[in-house]
Parts: structure tokens; C-alpha cells; sequence
């Protein structure tokens, strides 16, 4: 199951994230997002756990918790839509 956190504190590593969440089940893989530019995190992460009853159990607990000073929204992560857009139709002559 894959589970979005956001309101994260920037110092959050991938482990304490890891050890926050392997309390509720098998933490298969964690993912912090950082900004393109910067490379700096942006505050939100995902984790996908090993089984839908972990990531349930996970979402139960900690959303709305503290982490590292900061109360984390924890829900499941929703499909990633593209919205990149394909070209453009310039219009032009």
C-alpha cells in the first residue's frame, strides 16, 4: 500500500520516517521529495508498506500525530495524474 505524509518537518530523514511507520507493519520503501531546483525536501514523503492492513493500521495511528516537532497528515496516496501537459499547438504562422 502506498501512503502519502505531508506537513513534514524539512530535517525529516528516511529513517526516522522508517522507524515512525515499521511499528504498524514491513516498510517496503520510503521516498522524501525534494524540490528540482534546490534539491532541498518539500515537506512530504511517501512510504509503501507491505500489506493494505499495515498501511491502514499506519494511517490510523499517525495521521495527525507528531513527527519531529510538526503534526503529519497521513492518508493513502491517490494515482499520480500527469498533468506535464503534452505539447502545445503553437498557433503561429
Amino acid at each position: 500500500m502506498n501512503i502519502y505524509i505531508g506537513n513534514l518537518d524539512y530535517a525529516t530523514t528516511e529513517d526516522d520516517l522508517r522507524e515512525t511507520f515499521t511499528v504498524h507493519g514491513e516498510v517496503t520503501n520510503v521516498r522524501i521529495i525534494n524540490d528540482r531546483d534546490t534539491g532541498r525536501p518539500k515537506g512530504f514523503a511517501f512510504i509503501e508498506m507491505s500489506s493494505e492492513e499495515a498501511g491502514q493500521a499506519a494511517i490510523s495511528a499517525l495521521d495527525g500525530e507528531e513527527v519531529s516537532g510538526r503534526r503529519i497528515r497521513v492518508s493513502e496516496a491517490k494515482p499520480r495524474e500527469d498533468n506535464r501537459g503534452g505539447g502545445g499547438g503553437g498557433g503561429g504562422r
